[in-house]
C-alpha cells in the first residue's frame, strides 16, 4: 500500500503518535536514536534516517515505523539554544521532537522484542537504555571510533562505522537514492495500511502535495540537515575534519535548497553557519552546572564512569563562572571544588573538559582538564605520559594554583593544559582515556 508524502512536521507528530499507540499495544516499533550529548549531528542524523526510512522502509523491516529520538529529556533543549536556529529554518519546534521523556521508564511498557534500535552518531548504546535494549541494536551509521558491540549482519538496517566530519553526511549518503525517488514521486511510499491510514488521517491537506510541496518539504529537510554538516567542518573550512562524503553532502543538500526557492540568492550559507556558531556558541547566561552538561558525554569501563563535557569558551571562562556563582570566594579551590561536585553527582571516576574556543586574533584554542579519584589515578597518569606528545599538551598550573595535585576528599588528581595540536577533539581524546582506563583495569 502507499500513503502521501508529508513534511517534517507532520511526519514527527506521526511517529510521536505511533509511538505512543506501539506503547499502549506492544506493537513492533524501530527507535532511531543518537548519542547522549544530543549535539545538532546526533538530532539531524536520527531525524533524517527515520523520516526517509518510514516513506521508503524495506519490504523486510522490523517495522514499517521509524521513530528519531533525541537522547536527553525534553527539558534540555533549553540549553541549546543553536536548536532553535535549526527550529526556524526546518519550519519544526521543541515541542515537535521525541525525547526519552517520551519512552516508559520500564521495559515492561516497552519490551526489548517489541522494538529495534538503529545508533546514528554513535555505535554503543550507553547508559540505562544501553543495559534494557542494547541486544536489540541492529543497525549504526556512525563517525566514531569502532567498539564492536553493533551485529556485523545487520540486515536490512546499514552498518556504517566511517570517518566523516558529521555523521549526518553519512546519512545523506545513505539515503540519497531514496531521496531522489521520494522527491520525484511526492505521493508514493511503501508501507502498510495502518501506517497509511495514521499519516492520511493526521494530514488532511496531503492530496494537496504537488512538486512545490515536495520541493518545499526538501528544502526544509535540507536545512535541517546541512545544519550539523556546517557546524562540523566549520562551514567547510576545516582541512583538518572535512571528508569527501561532506562535501558531496553539503552539495547535495545546497541543490535541494536552492531548487525550493524563487529567489535563490536568498539562500547563503555563510550566513547560516554563523547564525548557528553564534548562538552554540552563547553560554553566558548558563549557569555552570548547564554549561558542562550542554554536550556531554560518558563511558563505563570495567566497574569505572568517565564522563568528558565539551564547551565552547575556554577553561578561564569556566574558572570565571564558577566563581562568580560561588558563596565561598576561595580562588585557590573554587574551580576545582565545582568540578568535583559535578562529576560526584554523576558517581565519575575520571571526570573531562575539552574546550574549543577562538582567540580575539582568530586563532583556534583548545584546552584540556582532567580529574581523577584514587582509584583511577593510574590511568589518567598514563593517559598523560602516552598523550602529552600525541596531543601537544602544555601543562596549566594556574588552574590548580600551581600544584597540579590536588588533595580532597574524593577526587585527589587534577590537572589541565594547553593543547597545541588542535585537529584532536573529544572524538579521539575519549578513547585515549578509555584505553588507560582498559589498560589499568587491574588497579581499578
Amino acid at each position: 500500500m502507499v500513503f502521501h508524502r508529508v513534511p517534517l512536521r507532520a511526519f514527527l507528530y506521526f511517529a510521536k503518535t505511533k509511538l505512543q499507540s506501539s506503547i499502549q499495544s506492544q506493537e513492533r516499533i524501530n527507535l532511531v536514536i543518537g548519542n547522549e550529548s544530543a549535539d545538532l549531528d546526533s538530532l539531524t542524523s536520527a531525524v533524517l534516517y527515520a523520516y526517509m526510512r518510514s516513506h521508503i522502509p524495506p519490504r523486510n523491516a522490523f517495522s514499517p515505523t521509524y521513530v528519531p529520538v533525541l537522547n536527553i529529556p525534553a527539558s534540555d533543549i533549553a540549553i541549546r539554544p543553536e536548536f532553535d536556529v535549526l527550529f526556524s529554518h526546518a519550519n519544526i519546534s521543541a515541542e515537535d521532537l521525541i525525547t526519552l521523556d517520551d519512552l516508559p521508564t520500564s521495559s515492561d511498557a516497552l519490551p526489548p522484542k517489541s522494538t529495534q534500535w538503529i545508533l546514528v552518531d554513535h555505535n554503543k548504546l550507553q547508559g540505562a537504555l544501553g543495559q534494557l535494549y542494547s541486544t536489540r541494536v541492529h543497525g549504526v551509521i556512525d563517525h566514531h571510533e569502532e567498539e564492536n558491540t553493533v551485529p556485523r549482519d545487520t540486515d536490512p538496517e546499514p552498518r556504517i562505522v566511517e570517518k566523516s566530519a558529521s555523521c549526518t553526511s553519512l546519512v545523506v549518503r545513505y539515503f540519497k537514492d531514496d531521496w531522489n525517488i521520494l522527491a520525484n514521486s511526492p505521493s508514493f511510499s511503501r508501507a502498510n495500511n495502518a501506517q497509511e491510514d495514521s499519516l492520511n488521517d493526521d494530514n488532511d491537506d496531503s492530496d494537496d502535495n504537488n512538486d512545490a510541496d515536495s520541493e518545499g518539504w526538501d528544502a526544509e529537510i535540507a536545512k535541517m540537515a546541512i545544519a550539523s554538516v556546517l557546524i562540523d567542518t566549520s562551514n567547510m573550512t576545516s582541512e583538518t575534519k572535512v571528508e569527501r562524503v561532506d562535501r558531496a553532502a553539503a552539495s547535495y543538500l545546497e541543490v535541494k535548497i536552492l531548487r525550493s526557492s524563487n529567489n535563490p540568492e536568498a539562500w547563503d550559507r555563510t550566513e547560516y553557519y554563523e547564525e548557528l556558531d553564534k548562538a552554540k556558541k552563547d553560554i553566558s547566561n548558563l549557569p555552570l552546572a548547564d554549561i558542562l552538561r550542554k554536550d556531554y558525554k560518558e563511558w563505563t569501563e570495567g566497574n569505572r564512569k568517565l564522563g568528558i563535557s565539551s564547551v565552547v569558551k575556554p577553561l578561564d571562562f569556566l574558572k570565571d563562572k564558577a566563581w562568580n556563582e560561588s558563596s565561598v570566594q576561595e580562588e585557590k579551590s573554587v574551580f576545582g571544588k565545582a568540578m568535583e561536585d559535578f562529576a560526584h553527582a554523576r558517581d565519575l571516576d575520571i571526570f573531562a573538559i575539552t574546550t574549543h574556543s577562538t582567540l580575539s586574533e582568530g586563532n583556534y584554542k583548545r584546552e584540556l582538564f582532567l580529574q581523577s579519584r584514587e582509584n583511577t589515578v593510574d590511568a589518567v597518569s598514563s593517559f598523560e605520559k602516552d598523550a602529552t606528545d600525541e596531543l601537544g599538551l602544555e601543562l596549566l598550573r594556574s588552574i590548580s594554583s600551581g600544584d597540579p595535585h590536588v588533595e580532597g576528599e574524593e577526587y585527589v588528581w587534577q590537572r589541565a593544559w594547553l593543547q597545541k595540536d588542535v585537529s584532536k577533539s573529544r572524538k579521539q581524546i575519549a578513547p585515549l582515556l578509555r584505553g588507560s582506563m582498559q589498560t589499568h583495569s587491574g588497579t581499578l
